[in-house]
């Protein structure tokens, strides 16, 4: 089972925070990580899941109404009391430069299913391209126009196709958008794992991040992937490698 940090290790540090990433590109084992980016009114590149800034940041209202310059006055607590701010993908990427070099991956949805956002495929292809990352990364959305774009853009990118059942996410591959593999949620795997088999699929989970409390319960991979699930995108990896 290939183990992903859901957006860095986002049980025990802000998510999606260059604190997050740094937590999980330490941990031994671990595949890869998942963030999210969405784009400023000015047409800045950040990582950030939801639409809005309410739960996570000290501000409220869209990410798209807010400039990057007014967007990075907003800040993100952490438990140490150290202060966060969205960050960059330039910024992640500087990050992980390193670690990607040595065989983490980083899979990047794009937040484009409740808003749209012009030009971000282009954005984030250019900038990936220009790192010479393009064979450390996975793009993914839950929107197939927006991964039979990526393709366009660069026909050898790796792309993943969001949706709640399996079902709906096979049926989206097979639809045309060239992705690789099914990215449902765990608890959709709606068909018998001899149907899943040849493919990747990557299950995301919910629930318990930052800064809510461990629930005591562990999953059982084993009987995971005997569903026919490949890989798991989790909020606390260390707790697994």
């Amino acid at each position: 089972m290939n183990i992903w940090a859901h957006r860095g290790c986002s049980q025990n540090y802000p998510e999606n925070t260059l604190l997050s990433f740094e937590k999980a590109a330490a941990i031994k084992g671990l595949c890869g990580i998942e963030l999210d980016i969405q784009l400023t009114k000015d047409g800045q590149m950040v990582v950030c899941h939801d639409e809005k800034v309410d739960r996570t940041t000290s501000g409220i209202g869209y990410i798209k109404n807010y400039t990057f310059s007014e967007l990075r006055n907003l800040v993100i607590g952490a438990a140490d009391g150290s202060v966060w701010k969205i960050p960059t993908m330039e910024e992640v990427l500087d990050l992980l430069r390193e670690p990607m070099k040595n065989g983490l991956k980083l899979n990047i949805e794009l937040k484009n299913s409740l808003v749209d956002y012009p030009g971000m495929e282009e954005k984030i292809v250019e900038l990936i391209h220009a790192r010479g990352l393009q064979n450390r990364v996975v793009y993914s959305s839950f929107s197939a126009k927006s991964v039979e774009k990526i393709r366009s853009l660069d026909a050898d990118a790796e792309t993943g196709i969001l949706d709640t059942k399996v079902s709906d996410c096979l049926y989206k591959l097979r639809g045309g958008t060239g992705a690789n593999a099914l990215h449902p949620y765990w608890k959709g795997i709606d068909l018998p794992p001899e149907e899943l088999k040849g493919y990747t699929v990557r299950a995301w989970f919910s629930g318990h991040l930052y800064p809510e409390k461990p629930n005591g319960n562990r999953l059982d991979l084993a009987a995971l992937e005997k569903q026919g699930i490949t890989d798991v995108f989790l909020n606390e990896p260390e707790a697994y490698l």
